[in-house]
């Protein structure tokens, strides 16, 4: 991974379970070019992701997240 780090908000349009939600952390955190995605406990419906621009673009994290079959949109763009 590069040096630089970004962060993305995606906001999550429905609920989730614990399970599905930690799913979609570690799924995320498995691609290259992602250091950390997290949902906060009392935010469930956003998902933060620090990353590196270089090696991976918010769009790409975005389409991830929706191929957990779930509405999904970043947030700021």
């Amino acid at each position: 991974m590069g040096s630089y780090c970004g962060d993305v908000l995606i906001h999550i349009d429905e609920r989730l379970d614990d399970h599905d939600i930690h799913t979609i952390e570690y799924n995320l955190g498995q691609i290259d070019g992602v250091y950390c995605a997290c949902v906060p406990e009392r935010a469930r419906h956003l998902l933060l992701v620090d990353y590196d621009p270089a090696g991976v673009e918010a769009a790409e994290l975005l389409q991830h997240v929706r191929r957990h079959g779930v509405r999904a949109a970043l947030v700021g763009l």
